[in-house]
């Protein structure tokens, strides 16, 4: 333990050319939180939904709406022609020609006419309250308040979804440094075997070929550093674009204190029913259920009062008046095909219940394949860890016996490239098993 301990304390040391800054993995969280895209655009998605929900609130309220008109035609758009005599009894006739003169009982005779209404002014203020609109408007809050739960809960995922790919990132950045690391270790070991190795050809005590040997092994080391530089400056960047880095040049600090602790295993039925992703399949079923209900409502007759206050002169004098009203609106041609959208709603409906059933057992599965990862992750650390001290032995002893004249240049080396690659498999190992606790954790939905 206390070996691989050191090994990873070791990465503190590492010096660039320039100054860098360091982070933990906890930092590069609280900057991906901050700057991450995906997870600020899930954050939009739910301010979205959430003004979508106060919307769908403003429904339970009257409607006010106001109107405002001014007109002037050709001639009145309401035109009459009107003969007096046609009014006017025997008797009436009789009694007015005791009144009036010869001439104007004459003018009665003729038609008379009216035309009204070519310009005008009209205005008014109207309110409308929906009593009973077949519980579209309930069922529409309500629906309107499972998206936002929705686009809470998806929230959840893309949080979780950046806090794994960070930390893979980050335990990635800590294995290629660890690799250089090892590279470094390895290249100075080569440098003291090619000094022994140089002066025993010198004394005639070993061949040319061993010098030969050691020397490609270092070229090879070398081409191996590079690519390890590259990877790292690689992965560097990418981290540094999720987390909303604008600085590129850093190193990572790891938590080494110890390896992470196996977790405990739940339940994974009970587990279930708190994760984000089986809640999501809750609500779709229930999304699906209010859908089914307000196409029903739809084709129920709708009832609405309202009041209003009107003005206007199209009949050359002002006049304003308030007035009350009622309206029922009954969908009677729209039936036939409502009853049509019914059915494909209730097929919806059904459809979200088998999802809800084939992908619960699913995420159980998931569940199980996370855990066994982890148990996979967790062995093969140990035997990792194990094999450092094998490996290490057994390149000390395979020096001793190249000294001694017992094996070959080309045994040591294996010995050499066998333990480095045992170290190599130790980090990748370690930081395989940082990501799998993650991914079981986020899997039944354990919080950190």
């Amino acid at each position: 333990m206390k070996k691989f301990l050191a090994l990873f304390a070791g990465l503190t040391a590492i010096t660039f050319c320039e100054a860098q800054s360091t982070y933990t993995l906890e930092q590069m969280l609280d900057s991906a939180r901050q700057n991450n895209i995906a997870l600020r655009d899930a954050q939009y998605d739910l301010e979205a939904a959430r003004q979508q929900r106060k919307e769908a609130f403003t429904k339970f309220f009257p409607s006010i709406s106001g109107i405002g008109a001014w007109f002037n035609a050709d001639k009145g758009m309401a035109k009459m022609d009107v003969n007096p005599a046609e009014m006017i009894t025997p008797e009436l006739g009789a009694t007015l020609a005791t009144v009036f003169p010869v001439e104007a009982l004459a003018a009665l005779s003729n038609p008379i006419s009216m035309s009204m209404m070519k310009n005008g002014t009209i205005a008014g203020v109207n309110a409308t309250q929906p009593i009973f609109a077949g519980g579209q408007i309930v069922n529409g809050n309500r629906l309107a308040k499972v998206g936002e739960e929705v686009a809470n809960l998806q929230m959840q995922l893309t949080e979780n979804e950046m806090e794994l790919t960070t930390q893979q990132y980050f335990w990635q950045i800590i294995s290629l440094q660890e690799k250089l690391k090892t590279i470094g270790a390895v290249e100075a070991m080569l440098n003291d075997i090619h000094k022994d190795v140089d002066v025993a050809v010198r004394a005639g005590l070993a061949m040319r070929n061993d010098l030969l040997q050691v020397e490609l092994r270092q070229n090879e080391v070398e081409s191996q550093r590079l690519k390890l530089n590259n990877g790292l400056s690689l992965v560097r960047l990418l981290l540094a674009q999720y987390c909303g880095l604008h600085d590129t040049a850093f190193s990572l600090i790891p938590n080494t204190d110890d390896v992470a602790m196996l977790p405990i295993k739940e339940n994974h039925e009970q587990a279930l029913l708190g994760t984000a992703e089986y809640q999501l399949l809750d609500k779709q079923v229930e999304a699906a259920k209010l859908q089914r209900n307000i196409a029903v409502g739809q084709n129920l007759p709708s009832v609405a009062v309202g009041a209003g206050y009107n003005y206007h002169n199209l009949m050359e004098n002002d006049r304003t008046f308030a007035m009350v009203y009622a309206t029922v609106s009954v969908p009677i041609s729209d039936w036939w095909g409502g009853s049509h959208a019914i059915k494909r709603k209730r097929i919806e409906y059904q459809k979200a219940l088998d999802q809800q059933q084939d992908k619960s057992e699913l995420l159980q599965i998931r569940m199980q394949h996370a855990w066994n990862n982890v148990i996979e992750a967790r062995q093969q650390l140990d035997i990792t860890q194990r094999s450092i001290e094998q490996a290490e032995e057994n390149l000390r002893l395979n020096r001793d016996y190249y000294r001694a004249g017992t094996i070959k240049m080309s045994d040591l080396l294996e010995a050499q490239l066998l333990c480095q690659q045992v170290h190599d498999s130790y980090t990748d190992a370690f930081a395989d098993y940082q990501n799998k606790v993650l991914e079981y954790k986020q899997a039944v939905g354990a919080s950190e």
